[in-house]
């Protein structure tokens, strides 16, 4: 069966049944049907004194085409705990409507270890990316405005940052000109779009505190700057009250169920690339105060969704995580070691053992944050005892357990091996979570530290424009806010095609970009798109309608 068939079969409980399991009072729900529920504002608020529980991230090696199944895993864990009858929830992102449409084809993880209503929160859910779409659209709308009635604050109209969102992939608006067609439309600009998870908005929105916060963070916003180069703020265009009334509703969490019944959390969704890949501050710290194991997960593999949960998430949030695990699958082990796609199927124990410094790496990576490590072996059917026993005895032998993983054919029964171990990690109290880098480096040495110990650059080669730009927000102190780079996924250079554990590379920094609000500076390395296009064949040709009207094709 496909992935949204077992969904549809699914026996879901109501959703106030669900949320019993974490004593959440029915009155503290704002239910969307029967199946899903906001959090109420004042119930998140009444939690805040509560001691939280154990936090554990669940990262994976770099992304291959063969797949990790990072949220599946998180999923199956979360199951699998609920199964030794551990107080657990599960917080996740939501997912966007560009990918599910472009290559995904969904993303509430699979087989018998997903969460439900599967077609629900992948298209459109509880409204939250609509939000954010439209705050961010607001903002860009007023500023456009105000250069058209006077252009009190001086924007110099060539210094305009902010673009346009869209929650979708549509590369044939990644550069455009708007204002055309006279005087009435205001003043002819170069802009561009890009998806809504690339937007500030999301990533204050998964930031943020609360509501007062969201505000704040909101205000600070930096959208252009004047012909003198000072910067003007959504909080100057008088923006962030009315950006804030149309986030009130988004900012808080939704929860759903997972197959077998267990809550999750599922809240915001900022891109891994451009941000830090996190589902919301207020989500994880709700689930952390309602539950005593909390299982979540970051965006791609660790070198970039670890690294920013790490040093941006928890850094910002007072977040202590106290084990990571590292998803793996002996699919992608082979292709980062040099196998062909064709040939995945095929026993290559080889290709396995070339394939393994990459994992070994995160591991190590991790270690420099303090913190324990347990590896899931998410096991595909293709798998072969050799190669699975290839996997757990270079695993043991850099000191670090190896768990085969059969979540996606058996649910928590197939991860209760791993369930087990992080017990039994959490309760050794081994963890000793630190940030890779101190505030007070500059931003410059912040991004050499991330590119020496997590990329295992030799040197960064910063472009003359954005060390110009590195020191003039030094100047205007931003210099004490954390870094996101944002590179490829694929490797752990700026290169996809080059995998494995490469080293002797060079990490190449073209542009700098503040994000004010949300706090943090981003380092674009490579070429990153902030707006994806379809691929050629894009899951949407395969997405419809039953005859019954229900949702077919999401995978």
């Amino acid at each position: 069966m496909s992935d949204i068939e077992i969904a549809r079969r699914a026996i879901k409980k109501p959703i106030s049944e669900v949320a019993r399991r974490l004593d959440i009072p029915e009155e503290a729900l704002e239910p969307y049907g029967r199946h899903k529920a906001k959090l109420d504002a004042a119930f998140l608020k009444s939690l805040a004194d509560r001691k939280p529980g154990k936090l554990v991230l669940v990262t994976a090696i770099n992304p291959t085409k063969a797949g990790e199944g990072k949220t599946t895993t998180t999923i199956g864990l979360g199951d699998a705990l609920n199964l030794l009858g551990k107080k657990t929830a599960v917080v996740l992102r939501e997912p966007s409507l560009g990918p599910c449409f472009g290559q995904k084809g969904g993303a509430t993880g699979g087989g018998r270890a997903q969460i439900v209503p599967m077609d629900d929160i992948n298209l459109h859910f509880t409204g939250d990316f609509h939000a954010v779409t439209t705050a961010h659209n607001l903002l860009a709308a007023m500023l456009d405005n105000h250069l058209h009635w006077g252009n009190a604050l001086g924007i110099d109209s060539r210094r305009v940052f902010w673009p346009r969102v869209l929650d979708m992939n549509d590369r044939a608006l990644r550069s455009m000109v708007v204002s055309l067609g006279g005087v009435a439309n205001g003043f002819p600009r170069e802009a561009r779009f890009d998806i809504t998870t690339a937007s500030e908005v999301m990533a204050i929105l998964c930031l943020a505190r609360d509501l007062d916060d969201l505000e704040k963070r909101l205000a600070r916003i930096v959208v252009a700057e004047t012909r003198d180069g000072k910067p003007v703020t959504a909080g100057d265009l008088k923006a962030s009250s009315a950006m804030a009334a149309l986030l009130k509703d988004a900012v808080k969490p939704n929860l759903v169920q997972t197959l077998e019944n267990n809550p999750v959390l599922v809240h915001g969704g900022p891109f891994a690339n451009i941000a830090h890949g996190c589902n919301s501050v207020v989500a994880t710290r709700a689930g952390l105060a309602l539950a005593d194991y909390v299982v979540t997960e970051a965006g791609f593999g660790a070198d970039l969704g670890a690294e920013k949960f790490l040093d941006i998430k928890c850094r910002q949030a007072g977040l202590v995580p106290e084990l990571a695990v590292v998803v793996a699958t002996v699919r992608a082990l082979k292709l980062h070691g040099g196998a062909e796609e064709k040939t995945l199927d095929d026993e290559d124990v080889d290709a396995v053992a070339r394939g393994l410094p990459n994992l070994l790496r995160h591991v190590e990576n991790l270690g420099k944050y303090g913190l324990p490590v347990l590896i899931a072996i998410n096991r595909f059917p293709s798998d072969t005892p050799a190669e699975i026993k290839a996997v757990e005895a270079k695993c043991r032998a850099a000191g670090t357990e190896a768990h085969l993983c059969e979540h996606w054919s058996r649910g928590g029964e197939g991860t209760v091996a791993l369930a087990k171990a992080v017990v039994k990690t959490l309760d050794a109290g081994e963890s000793r979570y630190r940030p890779l880098y101190a505030d007070d480096l500059s931003l410059g040495a912040k991004i050499e530290t991330i590119a020496r110990e997590i990329y295992r650059a030799d040197k960064v080669a910063i472009a003359p424009a954005a060390k110009r730009r590195l020191a003039a927000l030094e100047a205007a102190g931003y210099g004490m806010l954390p870094v996101c780079i944002a590179k490829t996924q694929y490797s752990f250079s700026a290169d996809p095609a080059l995998r494995g554990a490469p080293t002797g590379h060079a990490l190449p920094i073209r542009e700098v970009r503040l994000s004010a609000g949300a706090g943090f500076v981003v380092a674009m390395a490579g070429e990153i798109l902030s707006m994806p296009g379809l691929p050629r064949k894009p899951a949407a040709e395969h997405i419809g309608l039953t005859v019954d009207g229900d949702v077919d094709g999401l995978s």
